[in-house]
């Protein structure tokens, strides 16, 4: 697993959440743990290593 730090799209509160890097590209949706709206997460790992990651808001 791997913690990365980032802003919310709504709020702009830094949060973290913690990925697995097992998975090369996934998506998903998780709520922002400080506003509760929904983000839609894209993380991408090479070899294990975060090579891009996206949070986008997800109109309500």
């Amino acid at each position: 697993m791997f913690e990365h730090f980032f802003q919310c799209p709504y709020c702009w509160e830094e949060i973290s959440m913690l990925l697995d890097t097992s998975i090369s590209t996934q998506t998903y949706v998780e709520d922002c743990e400080v506003c509760c709206n929904p983000i839609e997460i894209t993380p991408m790992f090479q070899d294990q290593e975060l090579i891009g990651f996206e949070a986008e808001s997800l109109e309500q």
